[in-house]
């Protein structure tokens, strides 16, 4: 897969719905309580508009993303995980990796074929969209999965209905879910409040400070896309930027994201530009494109160019929560963050 189409798939895939080592040190390590308990009582959860039936506290779990992978390990459950998917599109990170070390890995930096998927004989799968449901791309669609005795959980904020109204929040919803279906409600509480505690210190520094005008790119090569719905718009917002580009704007009426001339962003003069790269020979690309493109924008002028990691912005991610502090720390940097609890 190139470079390209894997951006342009990943670009989609947020779409369907949207630092994790940094929220690693910042009291989500994994939890040491008790293994979870097996239970013969079923649990129904509302899912994406459709109800998902789990009869019994699954046993054999697949995460379809590292994303999703790392949440299941920080949930204690990684004796529960058969398989972990497009693990080469994102490390672990290094306090949860060893305890994926002997979980198989099913597909490359894509989704798993529906037969790689059956092959590990999963009682339930997590996703971070529906993208990864998509039978026309070879995947399992949910209906073959629920036929096969599967049951499939989808992100919040990657269900179709959340495309382009997706928030950080939609992260404490997954985890809610997770808790009740895997009777794990403390280790979930426990992240969740974590979670918070981070997004209160956020709201802490940058209290009664003005907002800095900011637009959120996307670069490959010189195609410049605007962001301006969706989660990133409100990941955005909770790290203290006054957005340029809003779902109000009708080039994003009908998707979150949209091809925009050079011309027209430089019109915008934002006082910073946030991006999101997927490795670092992509933001030091990006990073010359934009100082190239722009050098009497505001944002490049002060050196005020934010890169945040594209997988940060998958819907149901802790990294969703690191990004609005990494950004808000970029956005505020003579502010008082408050250094998280350990």
């Amino acid at each position: 897969m190139t470079p390209r189409i894997r951006s342009i798939r990943l670009l989609a895939a947020v779409a369907v719905g949207a630092g994790s080592l940094a929220l690693a040190a910042c009291g989500t390590g994994v939890t040491s309580g008790a293994a979870p308990t097996t239970s013969t009582d079923a649990v129904t959860i509302e899912n994406c508009g459709r109800t998902a039936e789990i009869p019994s506290t699954p046993t054999a779990v697949v995460g379809l993303h590292p994303s999703q992978t790392e949440l299941l390990l920080r949930l204690g459950l990684a004796d529960r995980l058969v398989g972990q998917a497009q693990a080469t599109a994102q490390e672990l990170p290094d306090d949860v990796a060893g305890l994926a070390a002997d979980v198989p890995v099913i597909g490359g930096d894509t989704p798993p074929s529906r037969e790689e998927l059956l092959a590990v004989q999963p009682d339930f799968v997590y996703s971070p969209t529906t993208y990864e449901f998509t039978a026309e791309q070879g995947f399992a669609s949910i209906e073959q999965l629920t036929q096969a005795g599967v049951a499939a959980y989808t992100a919040t904020g990657g269900c179709f209905d959340r495309r382009m109204e997706g928030t950080v929040d939609d992260l404490f919803t997954d985890l809610k879910n997770l808790g009740t279906i895997f009777h794990v409600e403390g280790e979930a509480d426990d992240l969740i409040a974590s979670s918070r505690a981070e997004l209160a210190a956020v709201d802490a520094a940058i209290d009664g400070r003005d907002r800095p005008r900011v637009a959120q790119v996307f670069v490959e090569g010189t195609t410049l896309t605007a962001i301006g719905a969706g989660i990133e718009y409100d990941i955005l917002h909770r790290a203290g930027a006054d957005n340029v580009l809003t779902p109000d704007d009708p080039a994003f009426s009908d998707f979150f994201a949209a091809e925009i001339t050079p011309e027209s962003l430089a019109a915008e003069a934002p006082d910073a530009l946030v991006f999101a790269v997927s490795d670092p020979a992509h933001e030091s690309a990006v990073r010359a494109y934009l100082t190239a493109t722009f050098p009497d924008m505001p944002a490049v002028r002060d050196g005020r160019l934010i890169a945040v990691s594209a997988t940060d912005l998958f819907p149901g991610t802790l990294g969703n929560v690191s990004a609005v502090r990494q950004i808000a720390e970029g956005l505020y940097p003579d502010a008082a963050f408050e250094t998280p609890a350990s």
